[in-house]
């Protein structure tokens, strides 16, 4: 039997702060919790977060789970691991049931940021660190503007590629894609 991947479009809200702020680069109402779900994972289990520091502001209350951790390089935002997404990523026992990575899209849109454009992480790099560092069977997320190639076999395991879905929030704005991979065991 030949595997599909899953394809989709989700046509969701502007999303603000839980103090009605918006910002620059904000994941719109409601997509995280079903990230969550093409994930594969509960609020119960732990998720890291890549370049998402800002999720623990969400005002939705599935958007982050008591068991997930947040990675980003502004200090401000008091991540649970303060590094460089280019390096390689923590790792748990076992591995990360699920990796979610909502970097920025491009250089031009990494100077939005306090890390700035010299710190924009290329998507086919963070991809392929979120494979080594989930678990067999464990799955990685990317919101961007494009999907990235997964890596080769040579670094030691295969990469199922699990869905394709468009993400925009109204007329006139850029659509995103999200894309889900999975380390096969």
């Amino acid at each position: 039997m030949t595997y599909r991947p899953i394809t989709d479009i989700w046509i969701l809200a502007r999303a603000k702060l839980r103090n009605g702020k918006k910002f620059y680069g904000s994941y719109p109402a409601g997509f995280p919790e079903r990230a969550r779900a093409l994930l594969g994972v509960t609020i119960n289990d732990a998720a890291l977060h890549i370049c998402g520091g800002k999720v623990r502001f969400y005002p939705y209350p599935n958007a982050i789970g008591p068991n997930d951790k947040t990675l980003d390089l502004d200090e401000s935002l008091a991540p649970d691991y303060l590094q460089d997404a280019r390096d390689p990523f923590p790792t748990v026992e076992g591995g990360w049931p699920a990796i979610l990575m909502d970097p920025p899209y491009s250089e031009e849109d990494a100077k939005h940021y306090s890390p700035g454009a010299v710190k924009y992480p290329k998507p086919n790099l963070l991809l392929k660190n979120g494979l080594i560092a989930v678990r067999p069977g464990g799955r990685v997320g990317i919101l961007h503007y494009l999907s990235p190639r997964p890596p080769s076999e040579k670094i030691g395991f295969r990469t199922r590629f699990v869905a394709c879905i468009g993400v925009m929030v109204g007329f006139n704005n850029r659509i995103r894609v999200f894309t889900v991979y999975e380390k096969s065991c």
